[in-house]
This record gives structure tokens, C-alpha cells and sequence, in this order.
């Protein structure tokens, strides 16, 4: 295993210049992000997993992201929602990914003439999304847009699933289609799929089973999400940004580096040494609980074996020069967290890693509440899943009446997909339902925003 995590590091570590170099805008200060897509953005975590990195991060620089994807949507319905689900929104950046449904499954991959059926299918959906770039030329020169190749369609693990043999493919040439769209245009670009696919195959050379999509070989895993949000992240040029750095000469009582944080009063006493810290941000928390959705079974601390986040993303370093040999407590805020040598001191310990100390439980408090605002988002996108599934092309479409409860309700005994988000429907077809919980998500970001400042930390190294 140990030799597995050091080839997939490496990977992630010497990946072309395309994934190693910034290639889109970092956000800013008031951005509207709107994240369009399908099911993989409509209930995935990617996005939030990159708004709790900017949560922690640049805690003074509030943003707000939009989940505008829709389960099983291609170009055309993209195109089709574009103005009353997206323009609406008067997003400043706007990240399309698309593909996975647009390749088609049953009746083109089991057919003797499949590649053909696969070809056309991608044809058809290159005609729409040649609409869809129509409507992004038009857009503001400020409005940022970035292509995002989907993550890959998983054809390899061996758990006992249908496999469509040459899906990814399709998918990968519609990724081809959005680079060079980007290209022509000065729009953004960073590809899922590719790195996702050598990461996946070294797992499965350990685990021929394992799968980023463990359901369905569709949808990523909290894992999957992770990764994806990893390599969002490293194009943005975010790799290599401390979250702070402390180093400190206990022997002359001298520091040495403050990175992204200040150190006050330092003082000595015995073998011990103190010294107030404030950082400008956060350490990132990663979540050890596996998703309850789609029947998954990773948690987006696994993807940590698998990428070098936290060597690239996650470093609140602390090192400590000039002790007598030995060991010491590290005590915050009075409260033990860990005992180091101090020769590891004097190497530097990241203390991210701990997740016992103060900062690593406030920026935890910031996850959960952005996972409940996630989930209150995700509520509200059931509810355009069914008016665009249900309803589109037809007079009942927002309308919300007893006739269009009447429609659901029929459906949802003969579609499963009806009858998961038939219950949301009942409660969101409620106009005052819907806005609670719009008030709700501003409500969720409010508070982060009010709890995500970093505060002043009185460290003790403490002989023992």
C-alpha cells in the first residue's frame, strides 16, 4: 500500500504542465460563481469542497456559489435553462461541465454499431453546446468562464456493475470539444477526466475493485469530489499557499519566519516557550464520514491518501529551533494537543494534520454549517429538477397546482427519479417553502462568514 500512495503522489506531483500551472482565474472578493452541470454538480460536493478551501483560506473575501446543475442534463437542456436558471443568477464566473448523460448508455454501447451511435450522440451534443458558446461570446468581457472536462465515466474497476465499453471516450472527445472552445475563446480550461483515470488505475492495480464511482461508475464518491476539487484548485495557482508559518529560535528567543500570521509576545520560562499566534486563515478540515448518498462507501479524507493536498494546500507549520534534547507538549489555549520530540520540532510539524487543536475545531464548525447549506441547496435544485423534467414544453411548467401534484404523483409510481424528488416537490412547490429555504442558505453563509475569522492563539511548548 505504502509503495501504491507513493506512485499515485508522484503522479499527481509530476502531472503535465497543463494541470501543474495556473491556467483560470482565481476568485475574488464578491464573485458569483455559478457551478452549471448535471447530476455530478447537481448533488456532488466538488464545489463545495472549493468554497470551504476559500471559507478557511481568505476568510475576509466572501463569495457566493450557485449550484446550478440538474441531474441528467445534457447541452440541450443547458441550453434550454439558460436564462430562467442561470442568466438569473448574474453570475461574474461561470464553469460549465457536461457530457456524462449527452454519450448515452443503454441502446448505444450494447448495440453492434455502437461507435457509430456513440459519434452521433456526440455530434448532437456539440450542435447545442455551440449554442451554449453563442450565449457565453455575449457576456461581459469581466464575467469569467471556465470549461471543466467531467470527471471520467469508470470502464475498468471490476465491481459488479453494466459496463459500457468505450463511454469514457465519447466523453473525452466532448472534453476535446471544450479545450478547444476555451482556446479560441481565452476561456478557461481544467480537465477532471484525464487525471482521474491514472489516479483510478493505480488504485486498481492494488484493488482491481476500487472505483471512484462505487454505485454506479457515474458518480464520484465523497473521494472523487475531493479530487476534483484538488485539481480545481492546484489550475486556480492556489498550490503552495500556507495556511501560516511559524518559526522561532527557543534558544535566542528570536523569530525567525512569520508566513500569513503574527507572533507576539514570545517569552521564555524554564525549558518552556510561549508566544501568542494569529493567523490570517484557517486550517482546512477534511470530513472522515462517507456519503449517505448513492450508496457510497469513501469519505473525503480518503482522497488524502491519493493527492498531495495536504503537502500542497493544507501546511500550518510550526518549528521550533534550539530546544534541549527531549520532549515537549504542545498546549494551545491551555489545552494538551500533542507531544513531539524536539528534534520533530526542529524539523517543523505541520499542524494542520491535528485535529485537536482550536483552530482545526473552528474551522470544522465552518464545514459543517457550508455541508448544511450544501444540503439546503441541493433541496432547492430538486425542485428545478422536477419543474424542467416534469414540466418543460408544457403549460404546467411553474405553475405548481393541484393538476401538476397530480402529475408527479403518477409519475413517481412508475419512475424512481420522480419518486426520490416527488418528495422535495410537495414541500418546494410551496412558494413560501422555497424562500424559507433560500433565506435558510443566506442564513448558512452568513453565519460562516461570522465564525471564520482566525483568532489569537496563545502556544505553549512545554518541556516534559
Amino acid at each position: 500500500m505504502r509503495r501504491f500512495l507513493t506512485t499515485v503522489l508522484t503522479l499527481l506531483l509530476t502531472l503535465t504542465p497543463s494541470f501543474s500551472q495556473s491556467l483560470i482565474p482565481a476568485f475574488k472578493a464578491g464573485d458569483r460563481v455559478a457551478l452549471v452541470g448535471d447530476s455530478i454538480t447537481h448533488g456532488g460536493h466538488y464545489h463545495s469542497y472549493i468554497w470551504l478551501y476559500y471559507m478557511t483560506r481568505f476568510p475576509d473575501m466572501p463569495l457566493t456559489f450557485v449550484n446550478c446543475g440538474v441531474g441528467g442534463d445534457e447541452a440541450k437542456s443547458i441550453l434550454g435553462r439558460w436564462e430562467w436558471d442561470i442568466a438569473r443568477r448574474n453570475p461574474t464566473y461561470i464553469t460549465l461541465t457536461f457530457g456524462m448523460n449527452d454519450t448515452g448508455a443503454f441502446g448505444v454501447y450494447d448495440k453492434e454499431n455502437a461507435a457509430e451511435l456513440s459519434a452521433e450522440k456526440v455530434s448532437v451534443s456539440l450542435g447545442y453546446f455551440s449554442g451554449i458558446t453563442s450565449i457565453l461570446e455575449a457576456l461581459p468581457s469581466d464575467v469569467n468562464v471556465v470549461m471543466i472536462g467531467g470527471s471520467p465515466y469508470d470502464e475498468t474497476s471490476t465491481f459488479n456493475n453494466a459496463v459500457f465499453p468505450g463511454k469514457n471516450a465519447a466523453i473525452q472527445k466532448i472534453i476535446a470539444a471544450q479545450k478547444t472552445a476555451a482556446d479560441s475563446h481565452g476561456w478557461g480550461f481544467v480537465d477532471f477526466n484525464a487525471p482521474m483515470v491514472d489516479i483510478a488505475s493505480k488504485a486498481q492495480a492494488e484493488d482491481p475493485a476500487y472505483s471512484f464511482c462505487p454505485q454506479d461508475r457515474v458518480h464520484p464518491d465523497k473521494d472523487g469530489q475531493m479530487v476534483m476539487a484538488y485539481l480545481f484548485l492546484k489550475a486556480q495557482g492556489l498550490a503552495g499557499k500556507k495556511v501560516a508559518g511559524i518559526d522561532i529560535d527557543a534558544s535566542r528567543k528570536k523569530i525567525l519566519e512569520e508566513d500569513n500570521c503574527k507572533i507576539t509576545n514570545l517569552s521564555k520560562a524554564g525549558g518552556n516557550i510561549s508566544f501568542d499566534y494569529l493567523a490570517a486563515a484557517l486550517p482546512y478540515p477534511c470530513d472522515s464520514v462517507s456519503e449517505h448518498g448513492w450508496g457510497n462507501i469513501h469519505s473525503q479524507r480518503d482522497a488524502l491518501k491519493m493527492i498531495p493536498f495536504t503537502e500542497e494546500f493544507n501546511q500550518e507549520t510550526l518549528r521550533v529551533r534550539g530546544l534541549a534534547a527531549g520532549d515537549y507538549r504542545l498546549v494551545i489555549d491551555g489545552q494538551p494537543i500533542a507531544v513531539f520530540s524536539s528534534s520533530a520540532l526542529s524539523e517543523g510539524i505541520n499542524m494542520a494534520e491535528l485535529t485537536n487543536t482550536p483552530q482545526y475545531r473552528q474551522a470544522s464548525a465552518v464545514m459543517y454549517l457550508n455541508e448544511e447549506r450544501f444540503e439546503n441547496d441541493k433541496r432547492l435544485r430538486e425542485y428545478v429538477w422536477m419543474e424542467y423534467n416534469m414540466f418543460n414544453g408544457t403549460d404546467q411548467i411553474f405553475k405548481d397546482d393541484l393538476k401538476s401534484l397530480g402529475m408527479v404523483e403518477a409519475e413517481a409510481k412508475k419512475n424512481p427519479f420522480v419518486g426520490y424528488s416527488s418528495y422535495w416537490y410537495k414541500k418546494s412547490s410551496i412558494p413560501e417553502v422555497r424562500q424559507a429555504w433560500e433565506d435558510l442558505s443566506s442564513f448558512y453563509v452568513e453565519r460562516i462568514y461570522s465564525i471564520n475569522k482566525p483568532v489569537t492563539r496563545r502556544i505553549t511548548i512545554e518541556k516534559i
